[in-house]
């Protein structure tokens, strides 16, 4: 969980400022936050498939309107045509295509019911109900 990375970093530092032995109450406290935590490999997995996909070469090309639009001919290319800014979306999210053409609809990151996933995994079906509920927005040519 992301408590518990930022507790270890905390505590490596806490290890190098205060020295032992009074660090070792820092060290089993951060033991026992990562023994307690709950446990998932999500994230390990996602970047697998990730991975694997990239490996077979099913990159892609980044969609036009995600190109980087600020450099002298990049409006000439299509770039940043029709890219759609979250924070001007209602609820900031943006019914737009991140992903390349060969990957539309891909899913990597399968979020668990378990400790932080699962406000992930509520976020996701929020997200996904304002994205269902939006018009599709044609950035194609």
């Amino acid at each position: 969980s992301p408590e518990v990375l930022s507790t270890c970093v905390s505590v490596a530092q806490g290890v190098a400022l205060i020295g032992m032995p009074e660090a070792r109450l820092l060290l089993a406290q951060a033991v026992v936050a990562v023994a307690t935590a709950p446990k998932s490999n999500a994230t390990y997995l996602a970047i697998d498939r990730a991975l694997a996909d990239v490996r077979k070469g099913r990159g892609g090309s980044v969609p036009e309107h995600l190109r980087d639009a600020h450099y002298a001919g990049a409006k000439a290319l299509g770039h940043g045509d029709g890219y759609l800014y979250a924070h001007d979306c209602p609820h900031h999210v943006a019914a737009q295509q991140y992903l390349p053409d060969t990957l539309r609809g891909t899913v990597y990151y399968e979020p668990t019911q378990h400790g932080f996933e699962r406000t992930l995994t509520e976020r996701r079906e929020r997200i996904r109900r304002i994205l269902d509920a939006a018009p599709v927005q044609d950035t194609t040519r």
